[in-house]
C-alpha cells in the first residue's frame, strides 16, 4: 500500500532560523500517527508547508501516490487534504448546517430567477454526515456558539468530511475539553480511520495520542528525531525524546525513517 502522504527532505527557514530540517515522514491511509514535540519543534511549521500556508524552502510532498506542489490552503481543500485548528475556524453566529456550507454554499433559483440559499438541501445533507460519523449534537438549527467544544470539534471534523477529505490534520484536538468529551473526539479519530482517512495529530496530551496512534512521530528543534511503533514504547519514553533527556536515533536529523516493526508494518500495509 502507498502512503496517502508522505515528505521527503522537506525544510524550512525564516531568515537564519531553520524551523524545519530535513524531515521524512510517511502516513498511510486509515493510519493515525502522532506528531510530538515540545513548543517550538517545528510540528506547526511542518503541517503548514503540508497544508500550504507555508512553501516548503527544499523537500518533496507526495499526496496519494503523486508528486504535488501546494503552494496555497486551496490547493489542498482541492486534493483532499484538510487540516483542523484548534480554533476551529467557525461561525458562531451561524447555524450546524451553515458552517458546515461555509465558504461552499449550496444555491437553488427562485421563482427562476433569483439565486437563493437552498436551506432544505444543505440540512439534509449535514444531517447525512453527522449520522455517517454517529455524532450527536441537539439541532442541526443551533448556532454554534450554544455548543460545546466536543461538538464543536465533531461540526468541524463533519465539514471536512462532507467535502471529501481523505486526510485530516488535527492541532490540538481535545485541547480545553472535558473527560467526557475527550473521549467522544477520540472516538471520532478511530471512526475515521475506520473509513480509510489517514491523520496526523499535534498535541501535547500525550495519553490522548497514545490512545489513537498507531506510530508516533518526534521532534525537536525542527528536527525528526526519532519514530516509534506506539505500541513498543512508552509516554516516559517519548518524553525523554521530546526534552532530549534521550538520545534520538536519526542521526543528525537527517529525516530516515525509522525500520517499522512488524505491528507497523502490518497497519501499513
Amino acid at each position: 500500500m502507498e502512503p496517502i502522504l508522505e515528505v521527503r527532505g522537506i525544510t524550512k527557514r525564516f531568515g537564519g532560523l531553520v524551523a524545519v530540517d530535513n524531515v521524512d515522514m510517511k502516513v498511510y491511509p486509515g493510519e493515525v500517527v502522532g506528531l510530538l514535540g515540545d513548543n517550538g519543534a517545528g510540528k506547526s511549521t511542518l503541517i503548514k508547508m503540508v497544508s500550504g500556508v507555508y512553501c516548503a524552502d527544499a523537500g518533496t510532498i507526495f499526496f496519494d501516490g503523486k508528486e504535488v506542489k501546494i503552494d496555497n490552503p486551496m490547493q489542498a481543500l482541492k486534493l483532499g487534504l484538510e487540516t483542523i485548528y484548534q480554533d476551529l475556524a467557525l461561525a458562531e453566529n451561524l447555524d450546524v448546517y451553515s458552517n458546515i456550507f461555509l465558504g461552499r454554499e449550496k444555491l437553488k433559483r427562485f421563482l427562476g430567477l433569483v439565486k437563493v440559499l437552498d436551506h432544505s438541501y444543505m440540512l439534509t445533507e449535514s444531517r447525512k454526515v453527522l449520522n455517517r460519523l454517529e455524532i450527536e449534537v441537539p439541532s442541526l438549527r443551533n448556532r454554534i456558539r450554544t455548543l460545546s467544544g466536543g461538538q464543536r470539534q465533531a461540526v468541524a471534523i463533519s465539514r471536512a468530511i462532507y467535502w471529501d477529505a481523505k486526510f485530516l490534520i488535527m492541532d490540538e484536538p481535545t485541547a480545553a475539553l472535558g473527560v467526557a468529551e475527550q473521549k467522544n473526539v477520540l472516538s471520532l479519530v478511530r471512526t475515521l480511520s475506520s473509513q480509510g482517512v489517514g491523520i496526523i495529530i499535534i498535541s501535547h496530551q500525550i495519553l490522548d495520542v497514545f490512545s489513537v496512534a498507531t506510530r508516533l512521530v518526534i521532534m525537536r528543534r525542527g528536527k525528526k528525531v526519532a519514530e516509534r511503533i506506539t505500541a513498543d514504547t512508552s509516554p516516559d519514553e517519548v518524553v525523554g525524546l521530546i526534552v532530549g533527556s534521550i538520545p534520538g536515533d536519526v542521526p543528525n536529523g537527517d529525516g530516515s525513517d525509522v525500520k517499522l516493526s512488524p505491528v507497523g508494518a502490518s497497519h501499513a500495509g
